[in-house]
């Protein structure tokens, strides 16, 4: 497993729809060492921190291996590092085989996994297209985000290193699967798992327990 792309950026106000939105979705490879803190990395901020960014979402990872299926569906559009607006673009870390709660060594830093992202329609802004949130939503391609639990620097071409299995093995494509209600015959063992979860969102774990009513 490898860390291949760092991506960093400031909100931006960009024309959408007839009017203006400021959006931190636009990212840039960094070379070099990159500071990880608590709530982001050095040189990345979020516009909106009622939806973005905080511990629980400090950092958002997107793996490589979702590139070349877009690359098909996307025709013609441009797909550097970064274009879904990751922080971390990775090798390795797929969401049916990584779990809430999976720990893992980067660099010097310390992280955790806690939630798939949902996006919101300023991935449409990115990529000029209002009808591909909807589109990333039906794909299951969804990243995940990290909180960190220890800070330190982190750079391209890092190994990212196990250091610790969730005891409830509920993995990223579960949570996706489980929220869009699409539940299969052991899926009741997998919601009453997920409602442990200690690095699970409150907010996440809300909307399960709604599905037990």
């Amino acid at each position: 497993m490898k860390l291949l792309s760092i991506q960093v950026g400031l909100p931006r106000e960009v024309r959408w729809q007839r009017r203006t939105v400021s959006t931190g979705i636009f990212k840039e490879p960094v070379q070099g060492p990159v500071l990880l803190r608590t709530l982001n990395l050095d040189g990345d901020r979020q516009a909106d921190l009622s939806v973005h960014g905080g511990r629980q979402k400090a950092v958002y990872v997107y793996p490589v291996e979702h590139y070349a299926p877009w690359r098909a569906e996307l025709p013609g559009v441009e797909l550097a590092w970064g274009a879904f607006g990751e922080n971390f673009t990775t090798e390795g870390l797929v969401e049916d085989e990584v779990h809430i709660g999976d720990r893992f060594r980067i660099g010097e830093a310390e992280v955790e996994v806690t939630q798939p992202r949902m996006p919101c329609y300023k991935l449409g802004v990115r990529f000029g297209d209002p009808g591909l949130v909807e589109r990333f939503l039906e794909s299951r391609r969804s990243g995940f985000y990290l909180a960190v639990l220890r800070e330190g620097h982190v750079e391209a071409g890092d190994p990212i290193e196990p250091l610790a299995i969730d005891p409830h093995q509920v993995t990223v494509t579960d949570i996706n699967r489980l929220f869009f209600g699409e539940r299969g015959e052991q899926d009741a063992d997998t919601l009453a798992r997920a409602l442990q979860v200690e690095a699970l969102p409150d907010g996440w774990k809300a909307h399960l327990r709604r599905q037990l009513v």
